[in-house]
């Protein structure tokens, strides 16, 4: 049965990246895998350096060749498709296919062990999407999809599919201690930075306020919140926790207006009303499952 506590340590990490696009805005010129490189390595130390106090040690990092290989290949092959489809394709485009990864949990989620899928959940995920992609729209005034940009848009849908097999797939490794993906990190940062080597120019971050944000990126959106999503997959409720992921852009577009990034529109309100009913009918389908299990 899955774990509530879990599924609430899930939920912190979707806070958490519904701060990724407003701290990166904060990092002004950075290039995409600089910027990766720089995050998942201050994110992977952290984690080492907590990995080194607790019983195992360094020795977590003793993985199977198999485990390494979903790890990094869900953490750096997300990034490297996500980045190629921003390339390929126009953002606003990209980024609502890129979004299909919370309904693609949800559906796969029928076939992870010991979690389960309900109607209620599939019905959540559609509102999700449908309010994520209100949300893309009240920010870009449309979506235009052209055939000239389905190299990009394969890249988008490619990079939801990626995420959401690691993250469903994370529960055939549940043995695997949560600190290992302190050595994914910094495999994910080196990788980045060999990308970064080969494809982008050298802009690093200047002053303080870049630094922080880089600093803040690191630590939280990029570092305890993979850890985080880590711990729920593989004892959460998978099926909630892919509704509940569209509260990140909803939250994201939230903090932007806050911030005074981004205007406020009928459109992103009501994108909002969407996801909030969708989480609704999802969490309803989940208390309902407790119920059945628990009678």
């Amino acid at each position: 049965m899955p774990s509530s506590r879990a599924t609430s340590i899930g939920l912190l990490a979707i806070l958490l990246w519904a701060a990724l696009a407003l701290l990166t805005a904060e990092t002004g010129a950075t290039p995409p895998f600089l910027l990766t490189a720089l995050t998942f390595g201050i994110g992977g130390s952290v984690g080492l350096v907590v990995a080194a106090f607790r019983p195992s040690g360094l020795r977590v990092l003793r993985q199977p060749t198999l485990v390494w290989v979903h790890g990094v290949g869900g953490l750096f092959g997300y990034h490297l498709l996500y980045f190629t489809a921003l390339k390929l394709a126009p953002p606003a485009e990209a980024g609502s296919i890129c979004y299909l990864w919370p309904l693609l949990i949800v559906l796969f989620s029928a076939v992870a062990p010991g979690a389960g899928l309900s109607t209620r959940h599939v019905l959540g995920a559609v509102c999700g999407l449908g309010g994520t992609a209100l949300l893309i729209v009240g920010r870009t005034g449309g979506l235009g999809f052209e055939a000239a940009h389905w190299p990009g848009y394969a890249a988008a849908f490619a990079s939801a599919f990626v995420w959401a097999v690691y993250s469903v797939t994370s529960r055939l490794f549940r043995s695997t201690p949560t600190e290992a993906v302190a050595g994914f990190c910094l495999a994910t940062a080196a990788l980045a930075a060999l990308c970064h080597l080969a494809c982008e120019p050298a802009v690093w971050p200047e002053g303080a306020r870049q630094w922080a944000a880089v600093g803040a990126l690191g630590l939280g959106p990029v570092g305890v919140a993979f850890f985080a999503w880590d711990w729920a997959m593989k004892r959460g409720d998978v099926a909630l926790l892919g509704v509940a992921s569209y509260a990140c852009p909803m939250l994201s577009v939230l903090l932007l207006i806050v911030a005074g990034v981004a205007p406020a529109s009928a459109a992103l309100i009501a994108g909002c009303g969407l996801i909030i009913l969708g989480a609704g009918v999802a969490a309803a389908g989940s208390r309902r499952k407790v119920e059945r299990l628990e009678a």
